[in-house]
């Protein structure tokens, strides 16, 4: 039990980027593939996105807290360390800025489907940065599940 930190921050990591690329490059294109009501699969793929995010925050703080906890002050120079923030960041921003944007878009639509509405422009828009966004956290979790070598063992 020694190294039950390092275990964790593990599988923290595995979890966290298992789950950005099992939900947003698996399961939501099988949703729209699969069901053909488009409202339904976005509305199903939007509370996955969401859980995604908790998850992410939970997974970051974790081994934010993790490699302070082993390396003290050194840890804000480790990449491995920024990269873990920069992903943290980037979930705090789709999860507290984008999502409730989008979700106050589709409510305020007197339209079943928001991309038929007035609105639509803006949340396209809100949709394709999220997008964006989520692109590069995946593509910065790849570089976590690479080095996990760089991950401060027990003192």
């Amino acid at each position: 039990m020694k190294n039950l930190g390092h275990y964790l921050a593990c599988l923290s990591v595995t979890a966290w980027v298992g789950s950005l690329w099992a939900i947003g490059y698996l399961a939501t294109p099988v949703l729209f593939y699969a069901q053909p009501d488009r409202q339904l699969a976005g509305l199903l793929a939007g509370e996955l996105f969401v859980r995604v995010g908790y998850l992410g925050m939970i997974c970051g703080g974790y081994l934010l807290g993790y490699h302070l906890a082993q390396s003290g002050r050194a840890a804000w120079r480790s990449g491995s360390f920024r990269v873990i923030a920069g992903m943290l960041m980037i979930s705090l921003i789709i999860q507290f800025g984008f999502q409730p944007v989008m979700s106050e878009l589709k409510a305020s639509v007197a339209t079943p489907d928001v991309v038929d509405s007035a609105a639509a422009a803006k949340f396209k828009i809100l949709h394709g940065l999220s997008s964006i966004a989520y692109l590069i956290e995946s593509l910065l979790g790849i570089y976590l599940v690479v080095t996990r070598q760089e991950f401060p063992q027990g003192k």
